[in-house]
C-alpha cells in the first residue's frame, strides 16, 4: 500500500529535509533517502547543455546510493575534505515552485525550485537551481529515491557540497 501524501505533505517533507542541512544534522539528513538512491548534479557541457549520463559526462555531484552520501557526511564530520574546514559554514535553504509531476504506484514525481544563502569567512554565496526528485511512497514514511539537481549558476569559485544545495 502506497503512502498518499497531499501537496502540503511533500512541501514539509522537503522544508524538513532541508531544515537537517542547515541545521548541519546531517545524519537526520541520510534518512530522507532511500538505500539505492541516486543523487545526481549533471554539469553543464561547452555548449551549455547538461550533463546526461554520470557513468559517461562530468558531474558535479554523482553518488550511485546512499552508502555514497554516507561516506560523504563521514568526511564531512572527521574532517576529510577538502570542502571542510573551520569554521564551519551557515547556510540558509529556501525551497519553492514545488509541483507534483506524476503519481505512480508506490512513487511520486517532484520538481521544485531553490536558493540557497552560504555565508563562510564573511562572504555569502548564493547558488540556485531546479531540483526533480522521485518519492519512494510504498513504505511506512517517503525516502527520496531519485534526485536530480541542476545548479543554475554553476561558475562557483569553490568546491560544491551537499550542503550548498
Amino acid at each position: 500500500m502506497s503512502l498518499n501524501l497531499t501537496h502540503s505533505e511533500i512541501e514539509q517533507f522537503l522544508y524538513h529535509e532541508a531544515r537537517t542541512l542547515d541545521d548541519r544534522d546531517f545524519e537526520s539528513w541520510l534518512e530522507f533517502y532511500h538505500p539505492d538512491v541516486e543523487y545526481w548534479m549533471p554539469a553543464w557541457d561547452d555548449n551549455g547543455e547538461l550533463t546526461e549520463d554520470p557513468q559517461r559526462e562530468i558531474s558535479l555531484m554523482y553518488y550511485p546510493n546512499r552508502g555514497g552520501l554516507e561516506d560523504r557526511v563521514f568526511r564531512i564530520r572527521t574532517e576529510r575534505s577538502s570542502a571542510t574546514s573551520l569554521p564551519e559554514p551557515r547556510t540558509g535553504h529556501n525551497i519553492t515552485n514545488v509541483e507534483i509531476l506524476e503519481t505512480r504506484d508506490g512513487e511520486i514525481d517532484v520538481r521544485h525550485n531553490w536558493n540557497n544563502y552560504y555565508f563562510r569567512y564573511n562572504t555569502t554565496d548564493v547558488y540556485f537551481g531546479t531540483t526533480f526528485l522521485t518519492l519512494d511512497v510504498s513504505g511506512e514514511k517517503p525516502l527520496i529515491k531519485k534526485k536530480k539537481i541542476v545548479l543554475k549558476n554553476d561558475y562557483i569559485h569553490h568546491i560544491v557540497d551537499v550542503y550548498m544545495v
